[in-house]
């Protein structure tokens, strides 16, 4: 039995490129897509580490409507602290979210 069906999920694939089957995720990538498209950068690592800094701070400090105005890391860690069975590390044991971790 695979994991998804353990814990009861569907499994379903989205067709790419559609953003009314799978719009916030086409939406986010369409953010990030602009970041390598307005921005000249020295080298592969730059590019990295900016789409790094990009994706902490949309994660951090953008409320998503579909979270109903939470920003996705308070939206993660209320869901851990409702159900953290479900978890392997909590939502702070990510880089550039605790003292712990590399600042991005």
């Amino acid at each position: 039995m695979g994991f998804c069906a353990e814990l009861g999920i569907e499994h379903r694939l989205a067709p790419p490129m559609l953003p009314q089957t799978n719009g916030m995720v086409e939406r986010f990538n369409g953010r990030i897509e602009d970041v390598p498209q307005s921005h000249r950068f020295r080298s592969g690592e730059d590019l990295e580490q900016t789409i790094l800094r990009y994706v902490r701070l949309y994660k951090g400090q953008v409320p998503q409507s579909v979270l109903k105005g939470q920003m996705p890391i308070d939206a993660l860690k209320d869901w851990h602290h409702e159900n953290p069975e479900l978890f392997r590390n909590g939502p702070d044991n990510y880089p550039g979210y605790n003292n712990n971790g590399p600042k991005l």
